[in-house]
């Protein structure tokens, strides 16, 4: 008959307090781990060592690159000048830090584009401003080249405050559909929305100069960052209300004499072209303010925002 043996183990307080120790180290790496696979996978605009993949648009200002840093020189005698990416992009979120000196204007442009037919091929779109003047606008929103402001900052102490002068300042833009958000160094600047340009390429603009301004005047971009895939999960809230544009007269066309073919709502003014009303048996749609027809027949155009000069 087998003799039964009773093992004891004793362990000290010490060699529990380790193990539990070693217990919650693991779990600490365990969660870094997870974290880094959710850190935000920002794609680098530049190598940091050239130029590769950037064109100079409109004008002559040149740039180089120097420590990672963008510097961008003025130059007398000619337009604007937008360093710009040869890779269109629509849907994105932007982060960027520029240093600008006090008395020039400058800006980041997204989704612009250059067409022969349009000004000669002049730079336009969406410019997320850059103003160390004493009304300090930055982070406002101008099309540029075409319509003017469309987020003027005008009232809003807070951005107009956040402008750090003769230093770095931090921008984050987003621009998903047709939502266009901005910060300045962490503070809620612009909520736009419009759809006027879908997509483009990103810019850093150098600003012509006056005559009697100095040439050789430099701005620095540095850390310029975009990601384009899963957007959603790295939007940030805003508490701004948006400014919307869709549909409506921005104020400088309306300062230059555009108006409005139909208010949207109703057919008012409006007839058949065989007819001296318009016919009471369409079925129409003004959702949004858009024009449509109930019952659309394939292929038929949608009417949005339809404007004159006059």
């Amino acid at each position: 008959m087998m003799k039964r043996t009773k093992i004891y183990f004793k362990f000290k307080l010490s060699t529990i307090v380790n193990a539990s120790m070693l217990l919650f180290l693991l779990f600490v790496m365990l969660s870094c781990a997870q974290t880094k696979k959710d850190e935000v996978l920002w794609v680098h605009l530049l190598d940091g060592n050239s130029l590769a993949g950037w064109t100079a648009l409109s004008g002559n200002a040149t740039y180089d690159i120097k420590n990672v840093v963008i510097t961008g020189t003025t130059v007398i005698h000619t337009i604007n000048t937008y360093l710009s990416s040869d890779v269109n992009y629509d849907n994105l979120i932007l982060e960027s830090e520029f240093k600008v000196h006090p008395e020039m204007n400058s800006g980041i442009q997204i989704r612009s584009n250059s067409f022969p037919y349009y000004q000669g091929g002049n730079v336009h779109g969406y410019q997320f401003e850059i103003d160390p003047s004493k009304r300090t606008w930055s982070a406002g929103i101008f099309d540029q080249s075409k319509r003017g402001w469309l987020h003027p900052v005008t009232k809003n102490i807070e951005v107009q405050n956040a402008f750090k002068q003769n230093d770095w300042n931090h921008y984050r833009i987003e621009t998903i559909n047709d939502s266009i958000k901005t910060w300045i160094n962490g503070v809620p600047a612009s909520f736009l929305i419009d759809d006027k340009t879908a997509s483009g390429f990103i810019s850093l603009q150098v600003h012509s100069i006056a005559p009697n301004q100095k040439e050789g005047t430099e701005k620095q971009w540095r850390n310029t960052n975009i990601l384009t895939e899963n957007l959603e999960k790295h939007l940030l809230k805003t508490p701004l209300t948006p400014i919307v544009t869709k549909n409506k007269l921005t104020k400088r066309e309306k300062e230059t004499g555009w108006k409005m073919l139909r208010d949207g709502l109703s057919t008012k003014c409006w007839r058949d072209a065989k007819l001296d009303h318009f016919p009471k048996q369409a079925l129409i749609d003004f959702r949004d303010r858009i024009l449509e027809d109930a019952e659309p027949e394939p292929n038929m155009v949608r009417s949005t925002k339809a404007a004159i000069s006059v």
